[in-house]
């Protein structure tokens, strides 16, 4: 196989870099510009938060920020780019998720773009970006509710499960008042309503899950 790929090599030569011609306005002069494959910082989820995914995601997240630590200064290092449509998930691929876009973007800027439908476990993804970088769609709906799930058996397990539901629910309403401007009492003002909750881009924007409307 290598002396085979070493033929053909030989027969057309190293890839070459495609070539765009331009005119130069100022001088009416042909430039040359030498355009490579696009490095790509762009990351999405555009379906559920499940492990799986998830997985995916954390992956290429760890390699893009990877990717910036050689550059020697601040001003060289290139965010990534995070596009968020979903109706939400499980909470723990959630805390996975955002658990690494904490470490991550203390090196490398994560850019959030909620665009569509900005649900659920979705919601803490999205204000996890860096301040003042992340971007919702003008008609991006955004909707908070509670933890919900459900357990079976006897009654001591019923008993645990409820109490590890309260015990996510607790954990969700913190990060999304480390990462906003709402506070514990106000998220539970809203979940104690025990009805979806949705949200305009503007509204999202008033309460810091983003920060500009695109």
């Amino acid at each position: 196989m290598g002396k085979i790929k070493d033929l053909i090599k030989d027969l057309i030569g190293e890839p070459k870099p495609s070539k765009i011609v331009v005119l130069d306005p100022a001088t009416a002069e042909e430039l040359t510009v030498l355009q490579g494959e696009p490095e790509m910082r762009i990351v999405g989820l555009f379906t559920d938060v499940a492990e799986e995914k998830i997985a995916e995601l954390i992956h290429a997240m760890l390699y893009l920020n990877e990717t910036n630590r050689p550059q020697d200064s601040e001003d060289k290092k290139r965010p990534i780019e995070f596009y968020i449509s979903t109706n939400g998930g499980a909470a723990d691929d959630m805390f996975g998720m955002y658990d690494m876009m904490r470490m991550i973007r203390e090196e490398t800027e994560i850019h959030t773009i909620g665009v569509g439908k900005v649900m659920s476990a979705g919601v803490l993804l999205l204000a996890a970006g860096t301040k003042g970088k992340r971007k919702i769609g003008k008609y991006c709906r955004v909707m908070i509710h509670s933890v919900s799930g459900g357990g079976h058996g006897a009654l001591p397990t019923v008993i645990n499960e409820l109490e590890a539901i309260q015990q996510i629910q607790e954990e969700y309403i913190n990060a999304l008042v480390s990462e906003t401007k709402m506070t514990n009492k106000s998220i539970k003002k809203m979940l104690q309503r025990k009805v979806n909750i949705y949200l305009s881009a503007e509204e999202a924007v008033e309460l810091g899950i983003a920060d500009i409307i695109i």
